[in-house]
């Protein structure tokens, strides 16, 4: 095996973790940021709600107030009625009456409604609430981790680089030059095995003469189809290995 091959492996394992913590570094935000947008249409469809029952109250208030004004109205009528010196009269007072009751109990059936329809939409507030309070404190604690998180990977991340400038300098510069071309194509998998006579990255198989010269190891090859570069390691004989022991 050629002795930049190891070097090669290295790399390309550096630059799969340095890939790898760029995405999380870039991924955290936009979970944040989901979260956060979730949260915010909560909150609008709250604000929604607590419109909604305001409002509802208000209506109450002011028909309420209309009963008490008929009210006070129908009174004063029944007083000036025992004045009527006509029938005519009489029957005019009469007929006021009967529109301002006509009215009370028009303004009653619509307070009715409206409680009817306050009673679930009081229930959903105070559970959009309570859910509320607790999506709040889960998001900052996602918040929290996220930084934290960000912090961590950050620190290595420039351990990382510092270490890949170091291995890369180790490297002969065409070699490196071939390295970063077959990276940017391949997305990151630079180098494969040859195993059982192909390429395990492509699975072509290889010219004999070709994988005789791989298994020479004197220099760094590339494979003949697909680019990446290429290493054989030879198969280990355990009954050496006993011998040996």
């Amino acid at each position: 095996m050629h002795p930049d091959t190891h070097l090669v492996i290295q790399l390309q394992s550096l630059d799969q973790r340095i890939g790898a913590l760029d995405k999380e570094i870039a991924a955290l935000p936009k979970h944040i940021a989901i979260l956060e947008k979730t949260l915010e249409s909560h909150l609008r469809r709250l604000e929604a709600d607590h419109a909604a029952l305001s409002a509802n109250q208000k209506d109450r208030k002011k028909l309420e107030g209309d009963i008490q004004m008929h009210e006070q109205k129908i009174s004063k009528l029944k007083d000036q009625m025992l004045g009527a010196k006509t029938n005519e009269q009489y029957r005019a007072f009469q007929h006021e009456i009967e529109y301002f009751q006509r009215e009370i109990r028009t303004a009653e059936d619509r307070i009715l409604d409206l409680m009817s329809e306050s009673e679930p939409l009081d229930v959903n507030v105070r559970k959009a609430e309570g859910a509320l309070k607790e999506e709040k404190l889960a998001v900052a604690s996602e918040q929290k981790l996220a930084r934290e998180r960000t912090a961590e990977d950050q620190a290595e991340l420039a351990q990382l680089r510092t270490e890949r400038a170091e291995l890369a300098s180790k490297l002969p510069p065409a070699t490196l030059s071939s390295y970063n071309r077959i990276r940017k194509k391949w997305n990151g998998v630079v180098i494969a095995e040859a195993l059982a006579g192909r390429c395990s990255a492509c699975q072509i198989v290889l010219r004999p003469q070709y994988l005789q010269d791989l298994k020479r190891g004197e220099e760094m090859m590339t494979c003949e189809v697909c680019g990446r570069f290429l290493f054989y390691n030879p198969p280990v004989n355990f009954e050496d290995i006993a011998h040996a022991g």
